[in-house]
């Protein structure tokens, strides 16, 4: 009884926490094209600039954020919580990649469907002109290859190629947001398919032979990849959208009366919203309460997405990469990881 009330206090911790978070979507999604570019070209005043004139909610949800990271924490590092909990969660590891496999498989063959690659805002056809329905062939090839278990390292490789052509003719804002999909790519071309995929179920010759026991040298640094890139692209989010052009996250706020439902100035509440995304990206980047965090941050995106009614299937690499990492927990590099583990066993919570 005593843990389930301090989970509880935590929960209700976090949601009163993540007021303004659960209201601010992906800001280019629910936003239209021109008021997007306005946004972008215009100059508003610093989100910490709502301090002044707020200093008490500053401090009063400082603390609240205070005593439920202690809580967390207190509850993360109880031993015999950890002790209970380490069975059923042990046993969820081997889910992780097989999830990691699936949601890059899904992500790859819906931009193919729907001729865009990574989010609406960044079409095929403006990226690359006439070569765009190639493009889209390739990526539904490569989805249902990594769907499958097919071949998913070529899969992926050719995906990475993808991401850097992107970057050559975009420049450097969609590879930053989207790095997450990178950390999926490159996680599956080190581990590979692995278990419930045609590869082992044909026991196909592998691609990439020659460099397999190089490959498997790396496997310990395949999760970490995945973690610091979604801690990073969350991060990059946060400051782009709601720091350097905090106009766009003024529009959420005032496009669907977000300080009507919470009793803030609306730049506090793009404050708020910053502050909390960065920091929980900065936390998975970290690898500090992962398991908590990414849990915290699916459940929000999914009332956001209630709320704004955001195009479902562009935030499914949010929602795979946070069950992947949730299932296999932290990786020796994580800081809690390394710093909290008891007997050779890695962290629980």
């Amino acid at each position: 009884m005593r843990f389930s009330a301090l989970a509880l206090c935590s929960a209700l911790g976090i949601s009163f926490l993540a007021l303004p978070y659960v209201a601010l979507g992906h800001e280019v999604y629910v936003l239209e094209d021109e008021v997007i570019a306005q946004a972008l070209n215009a100059t508003s005043p610093n989100p910490f600039g709502a301090y002044s004139g707020n200093e008490r909610n500053f401090y009063v949800w400082g603390c609240i954020s205070f005593i439920v990271l202690s809580t967390i924490l207190f509850v993360s590092t109880f031993r015999l919580l950890e002790k209970r909990m380490h069975p059923t969660l042990a046993r969820l590891k081997r889910f992780a990649l097989p999830l990691a496999r699936l949601t890059v498989g899904a992500t790859l063959f819906l931009f193919g469907i729907n001729g865009v690659i990574y989010g609406p805002e960044l079409p095929l056809t403006e990226l690359f002109g006439p070569y765009a329905g190639f493009l889209q062939i390739f990526l539904v090839i490569f989805g249902l290859a990594v769907l499958a278990g097919l071949y998913a390292r070529a899969a992926v490789l050719g995906a990475i190629v993808i991401y850097i052509l992107v970057l050559l003719a975009n420049g450097w804002y969609a590879p930053l947001n989207y790095v997450n999909h990178l950390g999926a790519y490159l996680l599956l071309f080190i581990m590979g398919s692995g278990e419930w995929s045609l590869d082992t179920r044909l026991s196909l010759r592998p691609p990439f032979a020659k460099i397999l026991p190089f490959l498997h040298s790396l496997h310990s640094f395949a999760f970490p990849l995945l973690r610091i890139a979604f801690g990073f692209s969350i991060m990059f989010a946060a400051v782009y959208a709601k720091f350097l052009h905090r106009e766009l996250a003024l529009q959420v706020v005032l496009r669907y009366d977000l300080d009507r439902f919470f009793p803030f100035e609306p730049l506090f509440i793009v404050l708020g919203a910053f502050i909390i995304e960065f920091l929980a990206g900065l936390m998975v980047f970290l690898g500090i309460a992962m398991r908590w965090t990414v849990l915290f941050l699916a459940f929000w995106l999914t009332l956001a997405h209630l709320y704004m009614q955001e195009e479902w299937w562009v935030h499914i690499i949010l929602y795979g990469a946070a069950l992947a990492m949730f299932c296999h927990g932290y990786d020796r590099w994580s800081l809690e990881g390394r710093l909290l583990r008891r007997d050779g066993r890695e962290p629980v919570l």
